[in-house]
């Protein structure tokens, strides 16, 4: 997919037609990625992008904390000082302006429709307890089946939990263990028990299930939406 820099509201040529030009590209590799049902990584950039626009546009100022892990407080200081200047000059600022006006609503639309295909995937993904669920269930297996495939992608989770002076935040990782064959001989409850039998250190483990319902990319959609189900669903069981 095509990329838009994280900086491009003030790199290079400031010039309406050209910012344009290079939005409606971004935004239209965006939306093929989503007709191949492929969510990530376009729909966290284009919620990144659309909330440093959000920021520019009510303060204009760049905010740190919008920006994704990948860019450093060091480069973060460089561009806001670069975009300092151009607040001061008053022509590339009207520049400015129409950029933002014009983007807006493009990038509105853009988030809604991943939102909208991110629901639509959720809602057609069932997660099942497999077996007894233990009282700590923190860390387990997640069994991931895909629409219609005869195969399952068994994952180990640990889900950690971490907090600012407002939140508390539940993250979760996972590690791919195996892809095993489905059938009659071998359901999700008999292959928990053979993951027991191969892993003592896991004597009961939590484990569940998350079957798709509708066809998507596993990396691009499924796993992603799959974890942060799994997490909403075990902050359930906990609450």
């Amino acid at each position: 997919m095509q990329t838009l820099p994280i900086d491009w509201l003030t790199k290079g040529l400031i010039d309406f037609e050209y910012k344009k030009y290079l939005l409606l590209a971004y935004l239209q590799s965006a939306k093929s990625e989503f007709k191949q049902q492929r969510l990530y990584p376009v729909f966290s950039d284009l919620i990144m992008h659309y909330r440093n626009l959000q920021q520019v546009k009510e303060h204009k100022k760049l905010i740190y904390e919008q920006f994704p892990q990948r860019i450093s407080r060091a480069d973060f200081e460089k561009l806001e000082l670069v975009y300092e200047k151009i607040v001061e000059d008053d022509e590339t600022m009207k520049q400015i302006e129409e950029i933002l006006q014009f983007a807006a609503p493009l990038f509105v639309n853009a988030v809604d429709a991943g939102k909208e295909l991110y629901d639509f995937i959720e809602k057609h993904l069932e997660i099942n307890p497999v077996g007894i669920t233990p009282m700590y269930f923190d860390e387990g297996y997640l069994f991931l089946d895909t629409f219609y495939g005869k195969e399952t992608q068994v994952y180990l989770y640990r889900i950690t939990i971490f907090q600012n002076t407002y939140e508390k935040y539940r993250g979760i990782h996972t590690h791919l263990l195996k892809t095993v064959r489905r059938g009659l001989s071998l359901t999700h409850e008999g292959l928990k028990v053979q993951l027991v039998k191969e892993n003592r250190e896991l004597p009961n483990p939590a484990t569940f299930a998350a079957v798709a319902k509708v066809p998507c990319p596993v990396e691009h959609s499924l796993l992603p939406i799959a974890k942060r189900s799994l997490v909403k669903y075990v902050a359930s069981m906990a609450a």
